[in-house]
């Protein structure tokens, strides 16, 4: 009786699934880059263009958000989980635009590694948040989580030995630039945690 004066209902999953499959693509493209040494200033075209269609299905997810008057868990899960996602194709963005503008003409070796793990961390947000839509098969779910933090302190690590080896460069400036980069990284690496961790307490408050 009240469904046909009740908002529609839009599929969050279906943003949040989307969402990661990009955030899959633009972290293929970093290992790409890293792996072939590559051109920096394409790939960071490649990946402004990814950040940029990310962008739009955040809005989109968003607006959804202030249009819908039944959402599947709460609304400001929804909107932290959107955001936080968001922010992890961001800051390789930042970091790669960093690459192109300070000319790096060579990659170091760790950011092959860093870009592996934010690959691998990103299958399994993908995987997590597929698991939403069954929500009660929340031990699947804690367990995606769980390996998304395990990849985020194996950055840590990875972070830990690039950091050391860039002090010992003897060129000052070639070193505020790769120090800038690699933060940018590290902040791409641990907001793939906090989606982990927010996924996690989205499946606790809704058993």
């Amino acid at each position: 009786m009240f469904r046909g004066i009740l908002p529609k209902e839009y599929g969050f999953y279906d943003y949040f699934e989307k969402h990661a499959a990009m955030t899959i693509l633009t972290c293929k493209e970093l290992v790409k880059m890293a792996s072939e040494g590559g051109n920096t200033t394409v790939a960071s075209r490649t990946i402004k263009d990814y950040e940029h269609e990310l962008d739009k299905i955040t809005h989109q997810c968003v607006e959804a958000l202030h249009k819908t008057f039944i959402t599947p868990i709460e609304r400001n899960d929804i909107h932290t989980l959107i955001k936080r996602m968001d922010d992890i194709v961001d800051s390789i963005d930042a970091a790669v635009l960093r690459m192109a503008l300070y000319e790096i003409t060579e990659v170091r070796s760790d950011v092959k590694d860093i870009a592996e793990v934010l690959l691998k961390a990103a299958i399994e947000i993908e995987k997590a948040l597929k698991g939403l839509r069954n929500i009660k098969n929340s031990d699947y779910i804690k367990e995606k989580c769980i390996a998304i933090r395990e990849f985020e302190s194996e950055g840590d690590l990875i972070f830990r030995q690039a950091l050391s080896n860039l002090f010992k460069e003897t060129d000052a400036i070639l070193v505020i630039k790769w120090k800038e980069i690699y933060e940018r990284f590290e902040k791409a690496v641990d907001r793939c945690e906090d989606v982990a961790n927010i996924i996690e307490s989205i499946v606790i408050t809704s058993s």
